[in-house]
């Protein structure tokens, strides 16, 4: 049975184009590499890292505890760790414990609690209160490039 042909595709190196732009058009769709500005995530992120973060699954699945995500700028701290629904929270991750208490908060439905691992130096949920997850713009998937100090 012979192949069926599309003119086109005969031409060398097309269909490898084609392939190309299509998996540059999901990448761009699904991902993007984003930039660290600030100290807010050390030691696991340093400023000027580069990371990938894929934005669709939060469309599936709700945001879990311990997700690094990124979003728009727009639970309770105390003695220095971090309770969820009054359960102290193994966080071996952080830089140091937090210097500040804050007050209970309770986390409406649609919105997270969003922490730096650098807690006394992070501009997070702690000072702002909680994040809409429809300002969350995507999930941390690794580090692609640190810049040499």
């Amino acid at each position: 049975m012979p192949c069926q042909s599309w003119g086109f595709l005969r031409w060398p190196g097309l269909d490898g184009l084609l392939r190309l732009f299509v998996v540059l058009l999901l990448w761009s769709t699904f991902s993007e590499i984003r930039h660290i500005p600030s100290s807010s995530m050390f030691p696991t992120l340093r400023v000027g890292d580069r990371i990938i973060v894929e934005r669709a699954s939060y469309y599936f699945v709700s945001p879990a505890i311990h997700d690094i995500v990124t979003f728009r700028d727009p639970t309770q701290v105390n003695h220095g760790l971090l309770y969820v629904n009054g359960i102290a929270q193994k966080e071996d991750f952080i830089a140091e414990c937090p210097t500040y208490k804050s007050n209970l908060t309770y986390v409406p439905q649609g919105h997270v609690f969003v922490l730096g691992d650098n807690r006394n130096n992070s501009f997070d949920s702690h000072f702002w209160g909680t994040l809409p997850i429809k300002s969350i713009l995507g999930r941390y998937v690794m580090r692609c490039y640190r810049p040499n100090r």
